[in-house]
């Protein structure tokens, strides 16, 4: 395999209302700065994660590579999904060995529609979907099979929201206060917040990686499972996929000590701990998380763009970063990143 880094992150300053932006204008500045601190003007391969339901438009990738000058023409892709798997893809495609370099971004405005009917979508349209089961229907089945203590929830919203407002990229969300219920047994405070925003990775292989980046973030491992869309026929207390990943990427071959996970809801924090056998020391989600800053088709990405920069920065040496997709964490995506 060849050896893959991850060499420039960049994130716009999220927002939880539409200030306006059409995609390509919410895109472009985080295009800018990756070519800025790489120094490319061009990727062998260019790949991206969006959703057309956000944007109620199909094909809605097709605008947004207006934010990438493409002509003369590029090798591009896209993925219906987080810009994680979009990063999968790239990953992959450097695996070919033609090429030394791909750009990844994924975007998304969760503001323009009504977020908990567009992930209904998702659903199975012939048995689920009709249900009208959305999004924090379905998070709060998980949350009643998990059965977690509610002061351990309500710190872990804390915690994050904390570490959010120290994050300049996050949102600046208040200490969690008052009992009110979204859907039992969640709590307002344990949905994500609604986010509008948007991230791009550079990726290189061998020599090119160590000449745009004094710290490269190597991929040494990465892997994603996925399980049955049909929520009866899984143990929502437990995650399958997230453990089976976990150990295929490697993640328990030498100490974590940061974790960015996916986890839009307090309890999927502590699925999650489980699957990837997580020790006390690993400090989690110290960018505050989805709980902080949830700009879906980037929260993915933004997992491993956080945790790759810990070791830009010299701050860690070896990192994991989690994305998750589809109901009840049914599609996990785990990355080992190393210095």
């Amino acid at each position: 395999m060849r050896d893959v880094a991850i060499v420039a992150f960049a994130q716009t300053r999220h927002t939880g209302q539409d200030t306006g932006l059409t995609e390509p204008e919410l895109i472009l500045p985080v295009i800018n700065e990756v070519k800025e601190r790489t120094g490319l003007k061009r990727f062998g391969f260019t790949c991206s994660g969006s959703c057309d339901y956000l944007a109620g438009a199909p094909f809605s990738f097709v605008s947004a590579l207006d934010a990438l000058a493409a002509w003369p023409p590029i090798s591009e892709s896209h993925v219906e999904m987080d810009g994680a798997w979009a990063l999968y893809e790239a990953w992959v495609r450097l695996q070919h060995g033609d090429i030394d370099s791909a750009l990844v971004y994924g975007f998304g405005k969760s503001s323009l529609g009504d977020l908990r009917t567009i992930m209904t979508l998702q659903l199975d349209p012939y048995y689920l979907a009709p249900l009208g089961l959305d999004q924090l229907s379905y998070a709060a089945l998980q949350a009643n099979a998990v059965g977690a203590d509610r002061r351990e929830l309500d710190e872990i919203v804390r915690r994050s929201r904390a570490d959010g407002r120290s994050n300049p990229y996050a949102l600046d969300l208040p200490e969690p206060d008052g009992e009110d219920f979204a859907v039992q047994p969640l709590r307002k405070t344990d949905v994500p917040p609604i986010t509008d925003g948007a991230a791009a990775i550079v990726l290189a292989t061998g020599d090119l990686a160590a000449r745009l980046c004094p710290n490269p973030a190597y991929i040494r491992g990465i892997a994603h499972r996925i399980e049955p869309h049909y929520l009866g026929l899984r143990d929502l207390a437990r995650s399958v996929s997230a453990a089976d990943a976990a150990r295929a990427a490697g993640v328990g071959k030498a100490p974590v000590e940061v974790a960015e996970l996916h986890a839009q809801f307090p309890h999927e924090e502590i699925v999650l701990r489980e699957a990837l056998e997580l020790g006390g020391d690993t400090v989690i989600n110290p960018s505050g998380g989805p709980l902080a800053a949830n700009p879906v088709m980037a929260t993915g990405l933004i997992r491993i763009g956080e945790a790759a920069r810990r070791i830009h920065d010299g701050d860690a040496s070896r990192t994991v970063a989690h994305a998750a997709s589809g109901p009840c964490l049914q599609q996990n995506l785990v990355t080992v990143l190393e210095a």
